[in-house]
């Protein structure tokens, strides 16, 4: 008879089902964690630099995120605005807070999932 999951790991080791959530193409990752964390602070700050600043990253590297989220999106996620008195800044799309909205709810399935997985694991 075949044993079940938890007959086979070792008892209180506090195993548990986990994972990360990203949306890939053939080309590779290109939106998950952290380009929703930059597109959530872009939205806050208005600028690619003051968020980049906030997430210890640097402008090239969330500007590579950004253009690398661009390619694969029907519309830009992003829009920079010309310098002016503010010296210029960026702007979301509404494409950009529909796929921050679907990336919250997919986390939420996704999070369910590995809850009742690692809950199958102790009983």
């Amino acid at each position: 008879m075949a044993k079940s999951i938890k007959d086979i790991l070792k008892k209180n080791l506090g195993t548990k089902v986990n994972g990360s959530l990203w949306l890939e193409s053939a080309d590779g990752r290109f939106l998950g964690p952290g380009p929703i964390e930059l597109l959530e602070r872009i939205a806050e700050t208005g600028s690619i630099s003051a968020a980049a600043k906030e997430m210890k990253m640097s402008y090239k590297k969330a500007w590579e995120l950004i253009n690398n989220l661009n390619a694969h999106l029907a519309t830009p996620a992003v829009i920079p605005q010309a310098g002016g008195e503010k010296g210029g800044g960026s702007v979301l799309t509404p494409e950009a807070m529909e796929l921050i909205s679907y990336h919250r709810e997919l986390r939420k399935s996704f999070t369910a999932f590995l809850e009742n997985e690692s809950k199958k694991l102790t009983l």
